[in-house]
């Protein structure tokens, strides 16, 4: 037997009216509709559930014991949905998030303290891995969601962009092209390189972006937490290829960076598994993340360094 959940609920509303045109009414569903899904109901059970007059309807005794029952099950049945939907919008517990080492340190910390006043009963967990880490544990539902840097194309994983920033030149202050305003990338051609290794999601889009620009660099060390760029270009190793997150450059440092012309730039992303869908305090979540990378770029409108990036685009 496959009774409906509609055929149940017509069924109890007419015990409740005793008049199939008012409990049309109350469903919103014409009076034939409704005779015709009691009678399909009685077909089903093989049971008649209501006595018709042309003055009205009266309950078997049959139709009085399943309408009895079936009132005590719809309203256990409506207060569960009801339970189900206040947890689905509720804002509270852990939502785990994972971001690579760069965006962990420059931009997950003011979306903590966002979320922390925003959101008090949401416990904000940062798992702060490389990127394939973090993307893998997105796929296996390790956590609620993730902020990597352009993936490129994948099947089974939902993104928005939220940051678009350039890729800047470092180097230290008194090497030759720190006295440019700005600098080509062919001015990299032949230069020693120091580079974050492939385990940030940064380092296949500075390949593609020297490759694009046919620049012969050296690479003369490959490093794998970007705070170590730093030291290494300061001690004349190299200079770099850095993300604009990266900055601020440490305190008294004889560090510099300028823009490259041509502008290539990284889209920083939020991602989840695809046809999933997130908690109220997830969502919640996403949406700080979201808002304090728009905040980002806001603040970055008057920043000559980003600005005539911009201009250059």
């Amino acid at each position: 037997m496959n009774y409906s959940l509609r055929q149940l609920r017509v069924f109890v509303t007419v015990a409740q009216t005793k008049s199939f045109s008012r409990a049309g009414d109350v469903i919103g569903l014409s009076q034939s509709a409704v005779s015709h899904s009691v009678k399909e109901l009685e077909r089903q059970t093989g049971m008649r559930l209501l006595d018709r007059t042309t003055r009205e309807v009266v309950l078997t005794e049959a139709g009085q014991q399943l309408a009895s029952r079936l009132e005590r099950v719809l309203d256990e049945l409506n207060g569960i949905l009801r339970d189900v939907g206040r947890v689905g919008q509720q804002l509270s517990g852990t939502v785990r998030v994972a971001a690579s080492q760069t965006i962990s340190a420059h931009l997950i910390p003011q979306c903590i303290a966002e979320s922390n006043l925003r959101y008090p009963e949401i416990n904000f967990v940062l798992h702060d891995r490389p990127q394939q880490w973090v993307l893998e544990s997105i796929r296996q539902g390790d956590v609620d969601f993730g902020i990597v840097i352009d993936p490129g194309p994948v099947t089974d994983l939902e993104c928005e962009v939220v940051l678009s920033e350039p890729f800047l030149l470092l180097c230290r202050e008194d090497d030759p092209l720190a006295s440019l305003p700005q600098v080509t990338w062919q001015a990299l051609e032949g230069a020693n390189l120091v580079l974050q290794d492939y385990a940030s999601g940064s380092r296949p889009l500075i390949d593609a972006a020297l490759a694009s620009q046919r620049i012969n660099a050296t690479i003369v060390q490959e490093i794998g937490h970007p705070a170590t760029l730093f030291p290494m270009v300061e001690a004349g190793i190299g200079i770099s290829v850095l993300p604009a997150l990266a900055l601020p450059l440490p305190q008294g440092s004889c560090l510099t960076v300028r823009r490259f012309m041509p502008c290539i730039e990284r889209k920083l992303m939020l991602v989840r598994r695809k046809n999933r869908s997130l908690s109220g305090a997830a969502h919640a979540l996403w949406e700080v993340v979201g808002m304090q990378a728009q905040r980002l770029m806001e603040a970055r409108t008057h920043d000559p360094l980003f600005t005539a990036a911009e201009d250059q685009m």
